[in-house]
């Protein structure tokens, strides 16, 4: 078991969770929970909540990004308010990172507020969604645009999950993994290096998150509000976000932000920050994960305009996070539009020679 406190709150990194969970209600006095989850985890869910007290109630929910919406936010505050729920009622959610997303939001705005514990269940929830308050839904604008900061009472990352999952969906957290490495550097990138010929199911996956977990867990810290540095958390998402509005989000989050850190490789290097051989590094780590480098649609115009309604974007210019060198990120960055459609056009390929010119 791991433990951080980093960031005012407990963040637990377990194989099981279940007991923590219920050990962290109990301490509060016995507060009423109500359980809400992804219809995939019920089986979790449930045995969480007996562990609470037989009296803790099970709303599941059928969610998805496509369901990652104001509707389902209303369809979650309704079965709240039919059960009883009030402001002193603590919410559990446990799920993925679009339950994450969508049940801190109900917690932030069901009776203003109320108090909300976090159970993630998905490598991208535990190293991404889970942590630093940033919860919302999506617009038809874009993704993410309705939301609000508001801190959970308590993280669990219930690792044994992640042995539940099929590859395809374990592997939505990696590109977050390698987000963070870029960020770091140093031995983080490399650990990354080493592991990633290895089967996943033979990683060590607590510690794994647990490393990760430390690094946006810092970086949050010095900036709760993304007023400034926390963007350097978004490296590849300004990409990644309008690929997946584009493709109508048939188009994962995870082969999204790959095809973003290739994007934001890219364009780092045309405008004379980052070397060619620190981008191959990371084409060829993504590539030994099993990552996508290539974005299925060729439309630069569509994805532009999807770009345009990124929080990041001020006064109608698009600002970009990228990478000077491994371990050292930039935000804020305006660039050129011509350099922008150049490097949209050529992450429709695949890397060719092309690619390091």
């Amino acid at each position: 078991m791991t433990r951080l406190d980093d960031l005012g709150y407990p963040i637990t990194i377990d194989r099981d969770v279940t007991a923590h969970v219920a050990r962290f209600i109990r301490e509060r006095g016995r507060p009423r929970a109500i359980v809400l989850c992804d219809r995939n985890v019920a089986a979790l869910a449930t045995r969480i909540a007996r562990a609470i007290g037989p009296k803790t109630t099970v709303l599941p929910f059928a969610l998805g990004e496509r369901r990652k919406t104001l509707r389902t936010v209303e369809t979650v505050c309704e079965a709240l308010a039919n059960a009883g729920a009030d402001r002193t009622t603590y919410l559990v959610g446990v799920g993925g990172g679009v339950a994450g997303d969508l049940f801190g939001f109900v917690a932030a705005t069901y009776m203003r507020g109320v108090p909300f514990v976090n159970v993630a269940t998905s490598l991208v929830a535990m190293v991404d969604a889970s942590v630093g308050g940033k919860t919302g839904v999506d617009l038809r604008a874009g993704k993410n645009l309705a939301g609000a900061f508001r801190d959970p009472v308590a993280v669990f990352c219930a690792v044994d999950a992640l042995a539940t999952l099929e590859d395809r969906h374990l592997r939505e957290g990696l590109a977050e993994l390698v987000k963070h490495g870029i960020i770091e550097g140093d031995e983080t990138f490399d650990a990354l290096e080493t592991l990633a010929p290895h089967p996943l199911r033979k990683w060590p996956w607590e510690t794994v998150v647990a490393d990760s977990l430390r690094i946006k867990a810092m970086i949050v810290s010095d900036d709760k509000y993304e007023a400034g540095a926390r963007e350097i958390l978004n490296l590849g998402h300004t990409f990644g976000h309008a690929i997946e509005r584009v493709s109508n989000f048939r188009t994962t989050h995870g082969d999204a932000v790959s095809i973003g850190l290739r994007a934001a490789g890219l364009l780092a290097m045309r405008t004379g920050r980052f070397s060619p051989e620190e981008h191959l590094r990371v084409l060829s780590l993504l590539t030994l994960l099993r990552l996508p480098l290539v974005a299925p649609s060729h439309d630069v115009d569509a994805l532009i305009a999807a770009m345009t309604n990124d929080k990041k974007t001020r006064s109608g210019t698009l600002r970009f996070v990228l990478p000077r060198t491994i371990g050292d990120v930039e935000f804020g960055v305006i660039v050129p539009a011509r350099s922008l459609r150049t490097v949209l056009g050529r992450v429709g390929s695949p890397p060719g020679a092309a690619e390091l010119r």
